[in-house]
């Protein structure tokens, strides 16, 4: 098994996606395509990590990098390689499968609860992220942009101010709205401007043990 992991924004990195690849031995490499370290082929990799950033995939003449990314994307689900995005990363598989991408209308900046549908819950990997039976996750927010469901995709959670908060493409495409990645440390380096830092560090704190759990079984079923 070998893991391209993208960047889109230095801050943004994969967190406990990386501790998890880290603990099990798992070859991986991390690529900065703002700062140039661009991959063009999916030959040599098993899995696709995209991360996300503050850009919007509609600002992708500003971001030139974010063209390279969606051909190595397309180029990965294409060849039937796994694929997982976060935040961006899930907007730009959304954009790639077909699907639109655009403004929300408002934001979500924070934890949440999201609710898992049928086939999120039947899906193995997403099943994993359930509070005990509740049909819930909680999950870290950090968007302001939202996409479509793309045709042949599977929606997998929602929420009320998002209603296309996940989706799985052919049972090894994943499109994460939320930040699976995030850890404590991430959280207080985000916030660190922020009069709610305490808050978010403390919260993120309380629940991050379970979270974690929770996590990596996503991991273990997205990376086996």
């Amino acid at each position: 098994m070998k893991v391209l992991i993208v960047k889109n924004i230095p801050m943004e990195g994969p967190g406990t996606i990386e501790d998890f690849l880290k603990d099990r031995g798992i070859w991986y490499e991390i690529k900065e395509f703002s700062k140039g370290e661009i991959v063009t082929s999916f030959e040599g990799y098993t899995h696709l990590v995209v991360m996300g950033g503050p850009m919007a995939v509609y600002e992708m003449d500003r971001y030139r990098y974010l063209h390279d990314e969606t051909r190595l994307i397309e180029d990965f689900i294409k060849n039937g390689r796994a694929v997982l995005g976060v935040c961006l990363g899930a907007q730009m598989i959304a954009h790639v499968l077909g699907a639109r991408v655009y403004p929300g209308g408002k934001k979500e900046i924070g934890w949440y609860k999201v609710r898992l549908t049928d086939d999120g819950l039947n899906d193995p990997a997403t099943k994993e992220l359930e509070i005990d039976g509740t049909k819930e996750a909680e999950v870290f927010q950090w968007h302001g942009d939202t996409f479509d469901i793309p045709e042949g995709a599977v929606r997998l959670a929602s929420s009320e101010a998002f209603p296309n908060q996940a989706f799985v493409y052919n049972k090894n495409v994943y499109a994460l709205q939320f930040h699976i990645e995030v850890t404590p440390e991430i959280i207080a380096e985000w916030f660190k401007d922020d009069d709610k830092r305490d808050e978010m560090v403390s919260h993120t704190k309380e629940i991050f043990n379970d979270y974690l759990r929770r996590a990596q079984g996503f991991y273990s079923k997205f990376f086996s």
